[in-house]
């Protein structure tokens, strides 16, 4: 079967990716052939017979490091039979380039992603001259371990493919496709212990209801993220 998107997720700690990974948008893009997902557990890459993927760091100082013969094994097994320069590995690290929609939409873009989730202290860093590695970072706060990241970045890419949405325009329509954050959104009932969905969302006139959405998210994204809005302004210039 020829899909869409091949990803690959190297853990050392797998059970954490292996369930959410068959779950909700995720699965449907499995169930459909849109994603194939392979996990590949570090341990099973390693020599010793208690499996070791860590140990101290040189230099001293607190915390364990993931050794690099396992994560480079790996990465050799998942390219043997491919190239790797037509995949993007990519590891999440508090150091890496920040996560945007715009960033998610390209990687929705590539046939072929490799995540390598960190643990403990990181990675020893000379898996970098092996393979060629774009290190993202979801924000500005410390995870356990890199498996949580790299769901956040495979949920947001595989909802952008095409066959997962039943409507592809809701994700097109999300907050910071154009700078802007999404608009407060209603359903039944109409009154709610007597709090009434805004009056133009009831009236039929789309024209309206389009002006009064987009003050919406002119107005949110202004008071609660200026530096977006900043952006958005700069934009429609």
């Amino acid at each position: 079967m020829i899909f869409d998107m091949n990803i690959d997720v190297i853990s050392g700690f797998p059970q954490i990716v292996q369930e959410p990974l068959n779950q909700s948008m995720i699965k449907i893009g499995r169930r459909n052939g849109v994603v194939q997902i392979r996990i590949h557990d570090l341990r099973d890459f390693t020599t010793d017979r208690h499996k070791t993927i860590d140990d101290y760091p040189y230099g001293g100082g607190p915390g364990m490091v993931l050794k690099i013969e396992p994560v480079v094994k790996a990465l050799d097994a998942v390219f043997e039979s491919l190239d790797p320069k037509k995949a993007k590995v990519i590891m999440p690290t508090p150091r890496g380039i920040p996560l945007t929609q715009e960033l998610i939409t390209k990687l929705s873009l590539q046939d072929h992603l490799v995540f390598v989730c960190g643990h403990y202290k990181g990675i020893d860093e000379r898996v970098h001259a092996f393979y060629e590695i774009e290190e993202i970072s979801i924000g500005d706060f410390i995870l356990s371990s890199g498996e949580i990241a790299a769901l956040v970045i495979i949920d947001a890419v595989i909802r952008l493919l095409p066959g997962v949405l039943k409507d592809i325009d809701s994700a097109w329509t999300d907050s910071f496709t154009d700078y802007l954050l999404d608009v407060p959104y209603y359903t039944r009932p109409e009154d709610f212990r007597g709090v009434r969905v805004p009056e133009v969302l009831l009236t039929g006139n789309h024209a309206a209801i389009d002006r009064w959405r987009q003050e919406q998210r002119e107005t949110t994204t202004r008071e609660r993220r200026p530096d977006l809005y900043k952006k958005y302004r700069k934009n429609i210039k």
